[in-house]
């Protein structure tokens, strides 16, 4: 079975390579090699430059395994969609709100 190509938006890669950067410089902030992140990931080195490059065919869960390894930073996934205002606008649009008859 041929594997599925996902094709992105330019913003979204742009993203993805934002991310990978600020993932590569949390590492280099903290003094670790590639070989002992990806080694604490569970991952291989050229994956780990992958993430840090921020290859869109690398698994989402590598890029968790990665920031985990980051000490902890996996919690910050987390973050992501929390606050969804599009979607709470749309929401709040179909709510309807029951007014009372007022008997007279």
């Amino acid at each position: 079975m041929a594997k599925k190509s996902v094709v992105l938006l330019p913003d979204t890669l742009e993203i993805l390579e934002k991310m990978g950067l600020q993932i590569k410089y949390a590492r280099l902030r903290r003094k670790l090699s590639a070989e002992l992140v990806a080694e604490r990931a569970g991952i291989s080195r050229a994956t780990l430059v992958a993430i840090e490059k921020g290859a869109p065919s690398v698994a989402i869960g590598c890029y968790a395994a990665v920031l985990h390894a980051l000490n902890y930073m996996d919690k910050d996934l987390l973050l992501v969609a929390q606050d969804d205002v599009l979607g709470r606008t749309l929401q709040d649009l179909n709510l309807t709100v029951k007014k009372r008859v007022r008997k007279g």
